[in-house]
């Protein structure tokens, strides 16, 4: 691994759920490129969503700050570019900025029409020294991007394939022209699977609906609709552990995979009828768990630690901290996430370890009128608090309740945890600027 300058790859997917990985336990999905990059590299089975829903959490990749701290605090609201981002801090130190798919963040509202027709303004692409894509598109098979290359605007146009595969050509297309170039990249590959509606290329839809294990808490009235869900959700999710194969392959025959951390990870999670939901926006494992990988390169080892799993509670303001660190870059001050990078390089490993937070954040904020604005904490030992404005939501013992199926808050036997988890979670909001109305304690 180049030490000055290290090249940076997201491959970014929309409302994947971390569980929903080979090597995270599930037991019907293969993903033998995911598994590999988790062994070889580092994987964060805890990680989470602090914000699971597409717009608010896109807004926190990019500048590092909490949703509350940012202008994208509602699905659909568009990213204020006076906010600086990662994009700011890699430009200045001339790293070539790309990217490709989704964005999501340009305030288009899609009963205003088709928001992948609409032209995102040059301004709202967040400084990217190449952007082509599009603002947001449920249709996988039909999606146009826009843009600019360089200096070239480019008009919309149609992909001529599935989407996730036509993102990834262009990404190696890209890859194997940088074969014998040294100025070092950021690139971002976001796409829209295995984001509903669950369609995947045929040859992926080998998944039979009625031979699937379900997780523990899909009620016996939702699981016809869960199997089959899921049937195409976990072919969109191998059409996706595909393309990742072929991106490490493309960067290992352009002589890049050494030079390169590739991140991957997503948005926020799907209940698939796990406590009778399907979709996001709640604070339960299979919406706020979500897969975060980070492999390229070969396998290392540091200070007797094997790269594999992580413990550490990585959230969605942490994953452009990360990424700065990964290429030995400091973050600004402006980021209020931590800084992982020292599970993939090893770099003040111990030091380190010990700083990690034992709490992650997590916030729906919804609109002024709305009930159902929620916080929520998890901690690094297995307790999980949430609550809506005042009023008390949930508490679980993870380790004991890994479905959470038996909801603690309003068990008299556990007042004093949930008093201690309300301390924990009103903290969490003074530090972060955050304001809500919690229930008394």
């Amino acid at each position: 691994m180049k030490e000055n300058a290290p090249n940076v790859i997201w491959f970014v997917t929309d409302q994947m759920r971390g569980q929903a990985i080979g090597v995270n336990g599930d037991p019907n999905v293969f993903t033998p490129n995911l598994d590999n990059m988790a062994i070889a590299g580092t994987n964060f089975p805890n990680a989470v969503s602090g914000y699971p829903l597409c717009c608010p959490f896109r807004g926190s990749m990019l500048t590092g700050r909490y949703a509350h701290n940012h202008s994208v605090k509602l699905h659909q609201d568009r990213l204020d570019p006076s906010f600086e981002t990662i994009t700011d801090v890699f430009n200045q130190h001339n790293y070539e900025t790309i990217y490709l798919g989704k964005w999501h963040l340009a305030g288009f509202k899609e009963r205003e029409g088709r928001s992948v027709l609409r032209t995102v303004p040059r301004e709202d692409r967040g400084r990217f020294s190449t952007w082509l894509g599009y603002d947001n598109n449920n249709s996988q098979w039909d999606c146009y991007l826009h843009g600019h290359d360089a200096d070239q605007e480019r008009a919309h146009y149609r992909l001529p394939g599935y989407e996730t595969d036509c993102l990834t050509d262009m990404a190696l297309e890209r890859i194997a022209g940088r074969a014998t170039s040294d100025q070092p990249f950021f690139m971002v590959i976001s796409v829209q699977p295995p984001h509903n509606p669950y369609i995947a290329p045929a040859q992926y839809r080998h998944y039979q609906a009625q031979q699937l294990a379900l997780r523990e808490n899909v009620p016996e009235t939702h699981k016809g609709k869960a199997r089959f869900a899921l049937s195409g959700y976990y072919a969109q999710i191998e059409n996706i552990d595909a393309n990742v194969g072929r991106l490490i392959n493309g960067l290992r025959e352009a002589n890049l995979l050494d030079d390169t951390h590739v991140m991957f990870f997503s948005d926020h999670g799907d209940q698939m009828g796990s406590h009778g939901r399907f979709g996001k926006c709640v604070p339960y494992e299979e919406s706020t768990r979500v897969p975060f990988i980070i492999g390229g390169g070969t396998p290392m080892a540091y200070d007797g630690q094997r790269c594999g799993n992580a413990p550490s509670l990585i959230n969605h303001v942490d994953i452009a901290p990360t990424s700065l660190g990964l290429c030995g870059l400091e973050p600004p001050d402006w980021m209020v996430g931590f800084d992982y990078s020292h599970r993939r390089t090893g770099r003040d490993f111990q030091n380190r370890v010990e700083q990690e937070p034992d709490v992650a954040y997590l916030q729906l904020i919804g609109d002024r009128e709305s009930s159902y604005a929620w916080r929520c904490v998890v901690t690094r030992n297995g307790w999980k608090y949430a609550c809506v404005d005042n009023g008390e939501w949930l508490l679980f013992d993870l380790n004991q309740d890994p479905f959470e199926q038996n909801n603690l808050a309003f068990n008299t036997a556990f007042r004093q945890k949930r008093s201690a988890m309300n301390d924990l979670v009103r903290k969490w909001a003074e530090k972060t600027g955050d304001h809500f109305d919690f229930p008394g304690n």
